[in-house]
């Protein structure tokens, strides 16, 4: 896990440097970094929201990169650029010793002095890394972060897209606003709307990570894949960032927008939100499963009963696995899960993310089976005993005996047909 950590903290620092500067020229630059640690104060959780909990910034992290750039003048060093850490608690920041400094200078020693300032958490020389590949990875993505997603070993999603990938699929991301022009979601996009009344279409970092987790692009070098990489999304902004850690909708806007879901033949509508029941919602979400339109919801941990939409007949409930939710509902991926942000990629936690895989999921679903391979829904997806999902047993249901990498190895642990409360609502 500390490796795993490491490698994605090289890759996102990279990353963030190669947005803002262009791609560094060779590895001799990288070896002559330092990366050093600022305190990033710890986030505050709204759990009546419905949502994860975001990422400090604003003021505080203006003031921590002012510190970083003192930090850098007093060891002569220069600031390259910054990334926020929220999974270990830390703002990083990229400094450089000088070009031709390289012979008296060395970023083992630099790491030493930096750490020794009360100020910094700790620092280090930036390290490089070779991949070792193995099977894992003959069988995997090129995207960098492809390994440390989640899904990439316990859904074996590599695996999944040697049978579907979503092609056909569109699925409406009802949420925050989403960045069209990220590079892991350039294209991906074939309709972004605005149904926030009094403010602008903007990037926001909810909506950008439920849809990277949906469909990102794969293998285009660049952070993730999606678990549906070949479907289409429906950027639908029926909500706004209100603050870092708070994602706001209102009944009339989520409405608007799955009235469009409907209206432009949306083939799975996904709601990573919560709240409280709403009439005029449970009329749409009615009319959208009669017409075949199959609906996603991130099930509320501190609710009974998950939260609505999440506990409505029909709507497919969907809990982060491991995140201490009380409701039977669907468990998927929802922990420590790389993805799409306004700028690049982040860390995320919540069942807004599970509900995401598990829309990519069902577009894997109809790709291949269309509506009749989710209905009856207790016999669309297979589990495991755990609660969560056996991916590659679920499509091999659909397409039968192949051979591919999926039936190369059966699951070892016992599955079962899905029989979760949540999954079989009349």
């Amino acid at each position: 896990m500390k490796r795993a950590l490491l490698i994605l903290l090289l890759w996102l620092v990279a990353a963030s440097s190669g947005a803002a500067q262009g791609p560094q020229d060779n590895a001799a630059d990288t070896k002559q970094q330092i990366l050093v640690m600022l305190n990033l104060p710890p986030e505050h959780f709204r759990p009546d929201t419905g949502y994860a909990g975001g990422y400090a910034g604003g003021m505080g992290r203006g003031a921590r990169r002012a510190l970083a750039a003192r930090l850098a003048r007093e060891h002569d060093l220069s600031l390259v650029t910054d990334w926020p850490m929220a999974v270990l608690g830390v703002d990083c920041y990229v400094m450089q010793i000088p070009p031709g400094q390289a012979s008296e200078r060395t970023p083992e020693k630099e790491a030493e002095l930096l750490s020794l300032d009360a100020r910094v958490v700790w620092a280090q020389p930036m390290n490089l890394y070779r991949a070792q590949q193995g099977a894992a990875a003959v069988h995997g993505h090129n995207d960098p972060l492809y390994p440390v997603q989640p899904a990439a070993q316990a859904w074996r999603l590599a695996d999944l897209h040697e049978l579907a990938t979503g092609l056909g699929t569109t699925i409406a991301v009802v949420d925050s606003g989403v960045e069209r022009a990220h590079p892991d979601l350039a294209g991906q996009v074939v309709a972004a709307e605005n149904f926030v009344e009094g403010r602008p279409y903007a990037s926001e970092r909810h909506g950008t990570g439920v849809a990277g987790v949906i469909g990102a692009r794969a293998d285009n070098g660049l952070g993730i894949a999606g678990v549906a990489p070949r479907a289409t999304l429906m950027a639908l902004r029926a909500c706004w960032q209100e603050s870092q850690s708070e994602t706001l909708c209102t009944s009339l806007s989520l409405a608007k927008a799955l009235n469009f879901a409907i209206t432009h033949d949306a083939s799975i509508v996904n709601f990573s939100l919560s709240g409280p029941k709403d009439r005029l919602l449970e009329m749409l979400i009615d009319t959208a499963l009669s017409r075949g339109i199959t609906v996603v919801a991130a099930a509320d941990p501190a609710s009974p009963d998950g939260g609505f939409p999440a506990s409505h007949a029909g709507v497919w409930a969907v809990a982060a696995e491991g995140g201490g939710a009380r409701t039977r509902a669907l468990l998927a991926p929802g922990r420590d899960v790389p993805t799409t942000v306004p700028g690049g990629w982040q860390m995320v936690n919540g069942s807004s993310y599970a509900a995401a895989h598990v829309a990519g999921l069902l577009a894997l679903l109809r790709e291949l089976g269309g509506t009749q391979a989710l209905a009856p829904r207790d016999r669309a997806l297979v589990l495991l005993p755990s609660g969560g999902i056996d991916t590659c047993a679920t499509l091999l249901r659909v397409v039968g005996p192949r051979a591919c990498s999926c039936a190369a190895e059966s699951s070892s642990s016992a599955a079962v047909p899905a029989t979760s409360p949540g999954l079989n609502r009349p």
